[in-house]
């Protein structure tokens, strides 16, 4: 699988250096990044109509970041020159074969008289500051302040996520902390949460080709991967790009600070003990991190056997992902106990999950036919939604497909849906900026529900006696206490968490002992979902319209 290889590879070394130049002049804010109000000052110098560079901003940002990078504004600029010379600008230009290597620099009228002013300002600037105090910036000092703001200012903003990390310190994580909902629902997040590359998990039951179709994609091998007819993973393996190959184990790649797995340490040692980052460079590590897991196992011995908290373990990850790859084997249709509570776990993350049914080379027609059915009708059991889920039919390895056994019709019907799983594969780093803003109002709306649920608790408690058959009380009749909440603040009951977990959770604290409602603090959720939030995505949306 290719996603479009980088911009810069594609110039020559010349053209890199005068773009880098262009680069950093239009950067007014020196960060690495050009905002919208930068690019309509610079990219007018093309002459282009706005049509044609509205097209250029939405090829160039197709991750809806709402900014351009180094290596985006050089895809902005070949698409300039390339527009400048008459050819239509589409989505599929960038994979054409057009020799990006020798394409001519576009026009840009004014822009050397500029840059030659820009050299000379430079330079006496240099002069008259040469031995003076620098006075320390400001800007990055927002991360340290947990005090909450009326309005985000969208001044100090330079991007989508960098909005929504803004957003989270100052409005939500407050209530967060305050209701304890890390300790019910999901840990904090952190600056790496927003900055992490989009990831992809693959569940399913052992020999079902999870690393092998991880080692497809990759096209090759990667450090500790095992395959054979045995349950080869007997853990959670993150592969993701590094400089190097080497495998980092669990306890260290907890504590690093740059990775998002901080929140799996709620766990304990005998999970991260399981736990491993493998790290190797490829182009497609650049875009993607794959989470490969142990084969699901059947029966109670197996399940007992588990050191840690399997099912809680893959719904945290779930949490993070961006797709959710179930697997099958067309001899292994069984979905076992096990199986099942994972897929439950995976409850309102049903947007991420594809089905994908491997080796189905290994049938023939009318037998795939047969387990076709009799997959759907299984997971329909498990699923226990009226929506139909998208299932994949394909073979996924590097061995040729197998024609004697598929036919002919098979082989095309393979090679279709193998190539619709990877069209859907590429498009998630494109949707990555969606699928944040979607988890964030998610995670908000969450803590919100939290609060209520907790609060009314609290307030059910008697203020002297009784506190300890009250609370029993409560904790017994937790489901109906859901439904006051509900009642009461007009909530949709599918947003409620799950009443066993959180019964279970709740067990081990003393309700007498959390916080009364703090209206104001709702409120400012409200508001950063009403106001915040859609300001924040007009402002770093196509500059062009």
């Amino acid at each position: 699988m290719e996603i479009n290889s980088s911009s810069i590879s594609r110039c020559s070394k010349h053209h890199q250096n005068i773009y880098q130049d262009w680069f950093n002049f239009a950067d007014s804010d020196n960060d690495g990044r050009l905002t919208g109000a930068d690019a309509i000052k610079f990219f007018s110098m093309s002459n282009l109509p706005r049509p044609d560079l509205k097209q250029v901003w939405a090829i160039a940002d197709s991750k809806r970041q709402g900014f351009l990078g180094f290596n985006e504004f050089v895809t902005a600029m070949q698409l300039v020159s390339l527009a400048q010379s008459g050819q239509p600008l589409t989505s599929d230009l960038l994979n054409s074969e057009v020799d990006f290597e020798n394409l001519n620099l576009p026009t840009m009228d004014g822009l050397d008289i500029l840059l030659a002013k820009q050299k000379r300002a430079s330079k006496t600037n240099e002069d008259e500051l040469n031995g003076s105090p620098v006075q320390p910036s400001t800007s990055a000092n927002w991360f340290s302040s947990s005090k909450s703001s009326k309005k985000l200012s969208l001044a100090s903003v330079t991007s989508i996520i960098d909005g929504l990390k803004k957003l989270y310190i100052q409005k939500v994580r407050p209530l967060e902390v305050t209701y304890r909902f890390n300790d019910f629902v999901s840990p904090l997040l952190t600056n790496s949460d927003f900055d992490a590359k989009p990831m992809v998990m693959l569940l399913g039951q052992y020999s079902t080709g999870k690393t092998t179709f991880i080692k497809h994609l990759l096209k090759s091998s990667y450090p500790g991967a095992h395959i054979g007819p045995e349950p080869t993973t007997d853990r959670f393996v993150v592969v993701m790009n590094g400089p190097d190959e080497r495998s980092i184990p669990g306890n260290t790649v907890a504590v690093q600070a740059d990775m998002p797995y901080s929140g799996l340490t709620t766990f304990g040692t005998a999970f991260l003990s399981k736990f491993e980052c493998s790290q190797m460079p490829h182009p497609l590590l650049e875009h993607i991190t794959f989470v490969d897991t142990p084969g699901v196992l059947s029966g109670e011995k197996q399940r007992t056997q588990r050191s840690y908290d399997f099912t809680g373990v893959t719904s945290w990850f779930a949490s993070k992902c961006d797709l959710i790859l179930l697997l099958f084997d067309p001899h292994k249709l069984d979905i076992s106990d096990e199986f099942k509570r994972v897929i439950s776990s995976l409850r309102g993350h049903d947007d991420k999950i594809r089905v994908v049914l491997n080796k189905a080379d290994q049938v023939d027609t009318q037998q795939l036919m047969r387990v076709y059915g009799a997959l759907m009708w299984s997971l329909g059991k498990v699923l226990n939604t009226p929506e139909v889920m998208r299932v994949y039919i394909g073979s996924f390895n590097d061995k040729p497909i197998n024609v004697a056994a598929a036919g002919p019709l098979g082989q095309e019907l393979f090679e279709r849906e193998q190539e619709d799983l990877l069209a859907d594969l590429r498009d998630i780093p494109k949707k990555a900026c969606d699928r944040r803003i979607n988890e964030f109002v998610k995670r908000a709306r969450a803590a919100k529900i939290h609060s209520y649920i907790i609060s009314h608790l609290r307030k059910e408690m008697p203020a002297m006696m009784g506190k300890a058959k009250a609370q029993q009380r409560l904790i017994d009749n937790l489901e109906d206490e859901f439904k006051k909440v509900q009642r009461e603040h007009h909530l949709p009951a599918g947003d409620f968490p799950n009443v066993d977990h959180f019964r279970e959770t709740l067990s081990g604290y003393n309700i007498d002992k959390f916080e009364k409602l703090k209206p104001k603090m709702i409120q400012t959720v409200d508001d950063m979902l009403g106001y915040d939030i859609p300001n924040l995505l007009k402002n770093f949306s196509n500059p062009y319209g």
